[in-house]
Order: C-alpha cells, then sequence, then structure tokens
C-alpha cells in the first residue's frame, strides 16, 4: 500500500443552517476550547483564532450512532449479519445494552460481567483472544477475535484496560476511523437572558435560586467563525494490518465510509444551537467523492458474505448481566 493510499482524508466545509451563531463543545474548567493555529509557513506565518466545535471523542459517538436503530435497540438494517454482543438482564430476559452502545464496546463492564452459556465472559473473551501469562499476544489473533465478535470494534477502537493478571498484555486497537470540526478566525458572539419567576418574585432564606426559585440572570457565549470545517480520516493501513484478508478489510472500510456518508448526509445538530449543514458534496482530499449509501450498503453485505467464515454464524451474541449483590450493613453480620 503507497503512501497516499494509507489514509483516505475528508474535509468537509459546513455553515450553519440559520444565522451565522454556533455553539462549540465545551469541557470542565474550561469551556469552549479557543486556541490559535497556525496559518502559512516559514517566516510568513500568522496565527489565526480558532475553536473547536466537535471533539474526536464524541465525533467517533456520533459515527458509532448512525449504525444503531434506538427505537428496536438493533443495529441499523444496513450491518445486519455482522456479530455483536447484546446484553440482557438475566433474571427478565430485557434487553439492558450492547457492544455498539457501550462506551467501552466489548471491553464494557457490563460485558465482561456477564455469562455466555454460564462461563464468565471476561474467561470467553481471555480465551478467544488467547492471552495467556508469559506469552505475548498476537495483534492479528486479536483482530481475528474481535472480528467475530464485533468488527466495529476494529474500526472503532477497544481497551481491555484491567490489570494486566485479569489482561495479560492488556490488549488495546485504537481507533481507525478518527473525525473533529474546527471553526476559523472566530468571534465571541455575547448574549444573555433571565428565568424568570411569576410566583416567588424574590429569594429568601427557605428558598432560594439552588432550589429552583427567584428570577436568576444568566450571561450566554456563542460564537461566529469565518469558516467551519469538518475532517475525517480513515486509517487504512491500520485496517490492511489486520492481516484478515482483502474482502474483510474492504469490509471493514466499507463500514466505516457508509457511517461517514450517513452521518453527513442527515441533518447534523451537535447541540441545541449548533445546527450545521454540508456545504457541498463530501469529496476527498485527493477530489474523489464520497460513494453514496446505499453503494456502500451493497458492499458491506458483498464483503460480509465473501468473508463470513471470520463474522461466525452472525448477529447477535447474547450474554446474561446480573448486578451484583453487594452484602448490606445488618445483614448476617455485625453492622
Amino acid at each position: 500500500m503507497t503512501v497516499d493510499a494509507a489514509r483516505r482524508i475528508f474535509e468537509i466545509d459546513l455553515r450553519p443552517v440559520a444565522g451565522a451563531r454556533f455553539q462549540p463543545t465545551g469541557f470542565p474548567d474550561l469551556g469552549a476550547a479557543l486556541y490559535q493555529r497556525p496559518v502559512g509557513d516559514g517566516d510568513g506565518v500568522q496565527w489565526q483564532d480558532a475553536l473547536l466545535v466537535e471533539s474526536a471523542q464524541s465525533m467517533a459517538n456520533r459515527f458509532e450512532a448512525v449504525g444503531w436503530d434506538p427505537v428496536a435497540d438493533r443495529p441499523a438494517e444496513e450491518l445486519d449479519g455482522l456479530p455483536w454482543v447484546r446484553i440482557v438482564h438475566a433474571d427478565t430476559g430485557g434487553y439492558l445494552t450492547s457492544s455498539r452502545t457501550e462506551a467501552h464496546r466489548l471491553a464494557s463492564a457490563f460485558v465482561k460481567d456477564a455469562t455466555l452459556d454460564g462461563r464468565s465472559m471476561r474467561e470467553v473473551l481471555r480465551e478467544r483472544l488467547n492471552l495467556q501469562e508469559d506469552r505475548p499476544f498476537s495483534p492479528r489473533e486479536i483482530a481475528r477475535a474481535v472480528m467475530a465478535l464485533d468488527p466495529l470494534c476494529l474500526v472503532h477502537g477497544v481497551f481491555f484496560a484491567e490489570s494486566a493478571k485479569v489482561w495479560p498484555g492488556q490488549p488495546k486497537i485504537q481507533r481507525a476511523l478518527t473525525g473533529f470540526v474546527e471553526a476559523y478566525d472566530v468571534r465571541p458572539a455575547h448574549s444573555g437572558g433571565v428565568k424568570r419567576d411569576h410566583v416567588r418574585h424574590q429569594i429568601t432564606d427557605t428558598g432560594g435560586s439552588s432550589e429552583g426559585y427567584g428570577s436568576v440572570p444568566y450571561h450566554r457565549t456563542e460564537w461566529c467563525a469565518a469558516r467551519i470545517a469538518a475532517y475525517v480520516a480513515l486509517d487504512r493501513a491500520q485496517l490492511a494490518s489486520y492481516g484478515l484478508g482483502p474482502d474483510a478489510t474492504a469490509l471493514l472500510e466499507a463500514i466505516a465510509l457508509w457511517e461517514i456518508r450517513r452521518l453527513f448526509d442527515a441533518p447534523l445538530r451537535l447541540r441545541t444551537a449548533c445546527d450545521l449543514e454540508v456545504t457541498g458534496d463530501v469529496v476527498d482530499c485527493e477530489g474523489t467523492p464520497l460513494e453514496d449509501a446505499a453503494s456502500l450498503a451493497a458492499t458491506i453485505r458483498e464483503k460480509a458474505a465473501a468473508c463470513a467464515e471470520l463474522l461466525g454464524p452472525g448477529g447477535p451474541i447474547e450474554v446474561q448481566w446480573r448486578p451484583e449483590r453487594r452484602k448490606q450493613k445488618g445483614e448476617g453480620g455485625s453492622p
């Protein structure tokens, strides 16, 4: 694979659907992530005010969300036939969560603390990943095992981060699909308002603003920008490094590209006051347009059939989770 083919990178121009203001992502004790970026090079470099509109970790969640049907609690139809872990309550059999919706995917506590056919999922995962003490793990063996459990973890990453005693070598697969949104040449737009209380006109000792009483003024900062752009990078070299063969590699790439297409085809409402739209078609940095969603879905079905032996039976792998019953004070012992 050539250097140019090792990545597929998209730079996608965006704009607010109404007006010019937008609300960026915020961080605890930091607020909006305002910084300066270099424009130009050498002695002529200039520094421009820039703003992080959406972080890589949030964009990863958004890419994954387009492949999930929240009404039916199952993957989108286009991903039918691919394995995933479905977690149900051991007592009721009711759906709880899944490897597609948990923050840590296959490494979620709900997966690891569950059982499959009466066996601990920690034991099942260690066995399938072939993790052993005093033995280096094989990244390709791990990729093959993950492919049969949930191939989307090979696109979005997974990290078995408990102690080395539980997970020898603590295997990690990093994200192969990364995106973020930035704004350039930004200016703050300050405004405010007041929450009015039409019943209690003044704050008293028995009921103040912390309890929701009284009229409370507040300030608000939104932003305007000369340009807003989303950047998405697909690490094709990482997908090929799994050693799963051309059909499986093409399947993983088609899944990633389908997620990109679905995300940017839909309204991109990131927050209440951050509703953006694509200003043109989605084209990669080589000038090649991104395939349409229907074509990519057809590729997913074709390549999934071609590497069916790596995917196993396909569909949900149902595991049972039961909340741990902790000993309460006064229960069979001293208080």
